[in-house]
C-alpha cells in the first residue's frame, strides 16, 4: 500500500513551504490567491487526505459580498433559468464569497423597481437587475453608484450613463437576423407582424428599429404592419396573435421580440394559419423547443443564459476589487439560433 501523502510532499509538490500549507489549511493567516491555489491543485493532484478541506478553508478566507439580483415573473422558465445560472456561477468566483439573493419582482412598473432597488441596496454589496428604461429607475440606480455599489443590468440596457455595467445580446443584430429570417424563409411577400412587450425595454425597442431597417434595406414586397404592445403578457399575446390572424389574411411573418411568447404559440397551435407563415421569437424554453420541433415557429433567437451569469460575476468580481467605480462597461455576448434541426 502506497504512503498517504504528508504536509511535506504537498508543501514540496506545490512548490511552498510547510508552513504556507498549514496556513491554508487552518487559515491561520492571509496566503496570496495564486498560492493557495497551487495547493489546491497540487493537493487534488498527490491525492492529498485533505484536499477538500483546504479548499472549505481557502472559501472561508474571502471576504463576502451581497449580492442581490432582480429578475422578472417568478414563473417564467426563462427568468428562472437565469436565476439558477446566476448562482452557480457564483460559487466559482475567486476572490470572494459571494452570497446572492434571487428576487422575483411581483410587478415590473417604475415605481416598483425603484422600490425594490432602494429595499435591496440597503443590505446588499451589488445589485444585478432586469429592467425597463425610466428615468425613475435610473436615479435610482445612481444613487446606488454613488454609494460605491456597483449595479450590472442584464439583456436589456439602460439610457443612464451612470451604471457600472450591461451585459446582453447585440439587440441590433438581433432585429436584423429575426428580419433576413423571415424575408429569407418566406415563400412569398406580404404582411410582417411585429409583437413588443414594451419600448421601454430598450433591447425590445431597438431590435424592432433594426427589423425594421433590415426590410427597408433587402425586403423589398413586404408591408411591415404597426408593432403591437402586449406587456409581456402570455393572455396579451394570445389575444393579439388570434387578432393578426383575424385581420390579416395576407400575413406571411411575425416577429415576437419581447415575452408574451408563450401565448402567441398556443393562439397558432389552435387557430387556422396562413400556409408557410414564418414565425420568430426569442428564448429557448419547453414552449418554444415544442412549437420548433412541431414547426410552428420556425427560429428561436436566444440567450446564452450560462455565459450572461457567467461575465455578470466576472463584472462584479472586476468592479469589487476596482478602487473606484467602474461605469459604462457593456459586453456582448453571442446569440444562440435554434431551428427544428438543432434542438
Amino acid at each position: 500500500m502506497s504512503k498517504r501523502p504528508t504536509i511535506r510532499d504537498l508543501a514540496q509538490a506545490a512548490n511552498v513551504s510547510s508552513a504556507t500549507v498549514d496556513r491554508v489549511l487552518n487559515n491561520r493567516s492571509t496566503v496570496r490567491d495564486a498560492t493557495a491555489q497551487r495547493v489546491l491543485i497540487a493537493a487534488e493532484k498527490i491525492g492529498y487526505h485533505a484536499a477538500g478541506l483546504l479548499k472549505i478553508r481557502h472559501k472561508e478566507s474571502k471576504p463576502i459580498k451581497r449580492v442581490v439580483c432582480l429578475l422578472q415573473r417568478s414563473s417564467d422558465f426563462f427568468y428562472q433559468s437565469l436565476g439558477l445560472a446566476i448562482e452557480q456561477a457564483s460559487s466559482q468566483l475567486m476572490d470572494f464569497q459571494l452570497e446572492v439573493s434571487i428576487v422575483f419582482m411581483a410587478e415590473v412598473s417604475p415605481s416598483h423597481i425603484a422600490e425594490q432597488l432602494k429595499q435591496q441596496a440597503a443590505k446588499a454589496d451589488a445589485i444585478v437587475l432586469v429592467s425597463l428604461d425610466h428615468h425613475t429607475v435610473n436615479k435610482e440606480i445612481e444613487k446606488i453608484i454613488y454609494q460605491g455599489k456597483p449595479v450590472i443590468t442584464l439583456l436589456s440596457p439602460l439610457s443612464s450613463p451612470v451604471q457600472s455595467g450591461h451585459i446582453g445580446q447585440d439587440s441590433r443584430k438581433v432585429g436584423r437576423t429575426a428580419g433576413w429570417a423571415i424575408s429569407s424563409l418566406a415563400k412569398k411577400s406580404g404582411e410582417v407582424a411585429i409583437l413588443l412587450g414594451s419600448h421601454r425595454y430598450l433591447n425590445q425597442e431597438i431590435a424592432e428599429i433594426s427589423f425594421i431597417s433590415y426590410f427597408r434595406e433587402f425586403g423589398g414586397g413586404f408591408t411591415l404592419l404597426p408593432p403591437i404592445l402586449n406587456l409581456d403578457d402570455d393572455r396579451l399575446a394570445a389575444e393579439a396573435t388570434a387578432q393578426l390572424l383575424a385581420d390579416h389574411p395576407n400575413l406571411v411573418g411575425i416577429y415576437s421580440a419581447g415575452g408574451g411568447v408563450s401565448g402567441m404559440i398556443s393562439t397558432l397551435r389552435s387557430e387556422e394559419t396562413p400556409d408557410n407563415l414564418v414565425t420568430i421569437c426569442n428564448e429557448l424554453m419547453p414552449a418554444t423547443r415544442d412549437a420548433l420541433r412541431d414547426g410552428i415557429v420556425n427560429m428561436v433567437i436566444a440567450t446564452p443564459v450560462e455565459r450572461v451569469a457567467q461575465e455578470a460575476i466576472t463584472m462584479l468580481n472586476r468592479a469589487f476589487l476596482a478602487r473606484g467605480p467602474v461605469l459604462n462597461n457593456t459586453i456582448y455576448v453571442p446569440s444562440e439560433l435554434y431551428i427544428s434541426e438543432n434542438i
